[in-house]
């Protein structure tokens, strides 16, 4: 395990489960992936991340009730715990301070 900074795909499949609530599965968040960021990613790659987010302790899951639709099957649903909660935060903090730190010449806009 690489510690306890979030990468890329890692916060997106955290919002992802954010997003989704109280219906976050694996095809869910891969389907609100595709929705939100426009990618179509591989549902095992989803899976990996969930699993590896749980073992980080910023997920949560439990299994829901069966459904006829998925043939009496049961599916994992997952949940933000608080130290997720707290990870996101930071990493929307650090990101932000960074976004605020780029001089506005490089956006084309003013003198630096």
């Amino acid at each position: 395990m690489k510690g306890k900074n979030l990468g890329e795909f890692e916060e997106l499949v955290m919002l992802a489960v954010g997003i989704l609530h109280d219906d976050a599965h694996g095809i869910s968040v891969q389907k609100e992936l595709g929705i939100q960021s426009g990618r179509k990613p591989m549902i095992s790659a989803v899976h990996k991340v969930l699993v590896r987010l749980e073992d980080k302790g910023y997920l949560q899951s439990q299994m829901g009730g069966a459904t006829s639709e998925r043939g009496g099957r049961k599916k994992r649903l997952y949940e933000i715990t608080a130290a997720g909660k707290k990870a996101l935060a930071t990493s929307k903090e650090l990101r932000n301070k960074m976004w605020d730190a780029v001089p506005q010449v490089v956006w084309g806009g003013g003198s630096s």
